[in-house]
């Protein structure tokens, strides 16, 4: 079977650890329930993500080189 999420059209997925996380809803005064949020079943998911998770992704933009989004990890 593909591995889905290593495709070259498929952005960088990150689990944030705790400081990282605290760092991101310090910066814009949100809970962690407040995020969108994305199913674990998403086959772009890494791994180790678990429910609960706050995942990076890091997409290519025309405008701003790198976007940034921020998903909570669900069932």
């Amino acid at each position: 079977m593909v591995d889905v999420s290593q495709h070259e059209l498929v952005p960088d997925h990150t689990v944030l650890d705790d400081a990282a996380l605290e760092d991101v809803l310090q910066e814009y005064n949100i809970k962690k329930t407040d995020l969108p949020k994305i199913k674990r079943k998403d086959p772009a998911l890494p791994d180790d993500a678990a429910i609960g998770d706050v995942v990076k992704i890091t997409r290519d933009s025309r405008t701003t080189d790198e976007a940034v989004v921020y998903r909570l990890v669900v069932e």
